[in-house]
């Protein structure tokens, strides 16, 4: 999986490559939010036929993690595991991971899944 951080991605990038936006990190060094994303290259010529969708399904999942809205993300997770060559898939296992745990945790109001790197 390739990763880059949002200030690296320039216009060049955005136009020849589909971008899934991953994790934010909050760097208090700088104090301020960067987001991952996942850059996909090359997919199967049958997946072409699906890319918005599966784009779409994608940014609700990262959004309704945010939102704590476990059941969507468990049901959107089903949808595109395998997806995008499965490229992306060590990104969705650790998502699922976690909502695992904040189930039985229940994280609070406050919580915006926005992950602090000191």
């Amino acid at each position: 999986m390739n990763i880059m951080f949002e200030d690296s991605i320039t216009d060049d990038i955005k136009s020849k490559y589909v971008l899934l936006p991953l994790d934010t990190f909050y760097f208090s060094n700088i104090e301020k939010n960067k987001t991952a994303y996942c850059l996909i290259e090359l997919m199967p010529i049958q997946d072409l036929m699906c890319i918005e969708k599966n784009l779409e399904l994608h940014n609700n999942l990262v959004k309704n993690y945010r939102l704590q809205n476990w059941k969507y993300c468990d049901d959107a997770l089903e949808h595109l595991i395998g997806k995008w060559d499965g490229k992306v898939d060590s990104f969705y296992n650790e998502i699922n991971a976690r909502i695992k745990i904040l189930k039985e945790k229940n994280p609070g109001i406050d919580w915006t899944g926005i992950i602090s790197r000191d």
